[in-house]
């Protein structure tokens, strides 16, 4: 018999488990929170009775196995607000109000210009490792500043995911947030990247295709 916990601590790491991680199935929350699955289902019940978390079919890539596919967990916009989002409608109202002021240009130039501090204590930090360290590098400082970030490797290179975004919310109005940060990763990495999918757009995480960096290539001055 599973001993007796207090549920909300436990609830909330659920829901902060799949914030960094991003989409989980039952199966997965059980091994990473080391609690029985009976009981990760039943936080899980409860999480989506409150709007936190909504399940979806996984994707399956490859040839499919018989029966049907596990249901994965992922935050909602709802739930992603329970983490404190730096969001709220007087930003979009401003924005709207550039918007019409001063056209696309405007908002861009301010969406660049709100990554300016950012991008001015990254820079020192990646300047100091290795290349093919960047992307590990920047993954850490993002995480560092609330964006959940993590690095995976593939064939073609490097894939930075971030679990949290800030501005979401903002980003699904306004484009521009996220193409502003994607230039910013560039400039940093000291290479082209490509966004493959963002949060704003409703995909579970925000993910960044990094292409390897020649050993020998430098940062711009």
């Amino acid at each position: 018999m599973e001993p007796t916990v207090d549920d909300a601590p436990t609830r909330e790491r659920v829901a902060t488990t799949i914030l960094e991680n991003g989409p989980s199935t039952a199966a997965d929350l059980a091994v990473l929170l080391k609690v029985t699955p009976a009981a990760v289902r039943r936080h899980l019940d409860q999480l989506l009775a409150d709007g936190v978390l909504e399940a979806r079919d996984q994707r399956v890539t490859g040839q499919r196995g018989r029966g049907r596919p596990a249901k994965v967990f992922v935050i909602t916009d709802a739930g992603r607000d329970h983490f404190a989002h730096a969001y709220d409608e007087l930003a979009a109202g401003a924005l709207r109000y550039l918007s019409e002021t001063g056209g696309d240009a405007a908002v861009m130039a301010f969406a660049r210009h709100r990554l300016t501090d950012l991008e001015d204590r990254y820079r020192p930090l990646l300047a100091t490792v290795d290349p093919a360290q960047r992307p590990q590098a920047l993954a850490e400082a993002l995480s560092a500043d609330g964006y959940a970030a993590s690095v995976g490797s593939t064939p073609a290179g490097a894939q930075m995911c971030q679990h949290h975004c800030p501005v979401a919310h903002v980003a699904e109005e306004f484009p521009q947030m996220c193409e502003a940060e994607t230039e910013m990763f560039a400039r940093l990495l000291g290479t082209h990247v490509q966004r493959l999918a963002t949060i704003a757009h409703g995909d579970g995480v925000c993910t960044t295709h990094l292409p390897t960096i020649p050993p020998a290539e430098r940062l711009p001055s």
